[in-house]
């Protein structure tokens, strides 16, 4: 990540289920717009666009367009980011916390 500005961005992006739902779906391959709204049938175009806007503005959507269609990409770099700033210091430091406990516990 660039600043932290960036990772406001991404954290408020995964904050919402919808946009987590649109991820989900761009991870096993890139989704025209179109494809995207049938997949949420309780959003209108509007809404699953407004949740695109906010995911391309935080990098993790890549929009391409090919004619008429609009393909969305997920861009994954930003989530590992994230892992690697966040989840993985943490992580770490919560497992040597639970060794010692396992080890304390069979002493």
């Amino acid at each position: 990540m660039s600043n932290e500005s960036d990772g406001d961005l991404i954290f408020k992006a995964l904050a919402h289920r919808r946009r987590r739902e649109i991820l989900d779906l761009l991870k096993d391959a890139p989704r025209t717009t179109g494809m995207l709204c049938e997949a949420f049938t309780d959003m209108d175009r509007c809404t699953v666009m407004q949740h695109l806007k906010v995911l391309e503005e935080a990098n993790l959507v890549i929009a391409r367009k090919d004619g008429r269609e609009r393909w969305n990409h997920l861009n994954s770099l930003p989530i590992k980011q994230i892992h690697d700033r966040w989840i993985s210091a943490y992580a770490g430091h919560a497992l040597s916390i639970l060794d010692r406990l396992k080890n304390d516990l069979e002493s």
